[in-house]
């Protein structure tokens, strides 16, 4: 005797489409959320634009409002399909939804609030997970802990930086004088750290030969600043992989990260990270939405 599958509530199914990608309906409404966020992200582009809005701007108003109401609708509906809203509406990307959505609604109420239109761009932001890029981007956690491990390393070496800055600066000061825009010693040291930087504004240069060569000297530093901190970046980086190599079991592919392709996420504690074949999440124990 076979069983029947157990019947889904219409918010299980809403909450497949909505979150997960494993299923037609799912890749569909992905697909025209990913088309409605570059849409809106253009509409934002070319209002900034004075010309085009001056000529265009009914239909780009007409337009970003649909757009915005069904970013509305699907913020109303995320919150509904969960089991726990507060979790969904305090997460990173809940509050970039809601960041990007309430702008339009606030010009209505009140004036001048036209600037917060640019925040519309933070759309942009739910990208990562409609493509699902988060578990592609493992390397980025080694990379934030090589951060980390060197930041006394960098602070020491910036430290050293701003020392010189304020040297040299100080010297450019006496060399060249008011005169040459070198109006004070913090301008100079202003000037020192463009420099050092290899920016190089153009507002404020040397004129006499000694600030000259001076100047050269900063900028021929320069080079060697910019590289210090990315091979010390770099080292901690190398050494962590290592490490992990050696602690860590040996995968097939050693080059190559173990990517999951499970889109499933957990409505009860939002979590998308879950290998293939999950049926529980491994984080609060909760059935996934398995059957497909």
């Amino acid at each position: 005797m076979q069983h029947s599958k157990p019947h889904k509530s219409w918010k299980d199914q809403l909450h497949e489409i909505i979150y997960e990608a494993d299923t037609p309906s799912g890749k569909l409404f992905d697909v025209v959320l990913l088309i409605a966020i570059l849409a809106s992200i253009l509409l934002v582009m070319l209002e900034s634009v004075k010309s085009i809005d001056a000529q265009y701007h009914t239909f780009l108003n007409i337009s970003e409002w649909i757009i915005t109401v069904l970013f509305t609708i699907e913020y109303v509906l995320r919150i509904i399909t969960v089991r726990k809203p507060i979790k969904y509406i305090t997460s990173f990307y809940g509050v970039i939804d809601l960041l990007s959505t309430i702008p339009k609604y606030l010009s209505l109420i009140f004036a001048g609030t036209h600037a917060l239109i640019a925040l519309r761009a933070l759309r942009l932001l739910r990208v990562f997970r409609i493509l699902k890029l988060a578990r592609y981007l493992g390397a980025s956690n080694h990379l934030a802990s090589a951060i980390k491990s060197s930041r006394a390393k960098i602070s020491v070496f910036l430290f050293a930086v701003l020392i010189a800055a304020v040297i040299f600066g100080t010297i450019m000061y006496l060399v060249e004088g008011e005169e040459s825009g070198f109006t004070n010693i913090p301008k100079s040291v202003y000037w020192c750290i463009v420099t050092l930087t290899t920016v190089g504004f153009g507002d404020i240069a040397p004129v006499t030969p000694l600030g000259q060569f001076i100047a050269t000297i900063i900028m021929i530093l320069g080079y060697g600043i910019i590289a210090v901190p990315t091979g010390i970046v770099s080292a901690e980086y190398t050494k962590k992989a290592n490490d992990d190599l050696k602690s860590g079991p040996i995968p097939p592919h050693p080059n190559e990260p173990i990517v999951h392709l499970n889109s499933q996420c957990c409505a009860n504690c939002l979590n998308e990270k879950h290998v293939d074949g999950a049926e529980y999440c491994f984080k609060c124990g909760c059935k996934l939405h398995h059957d497909k």
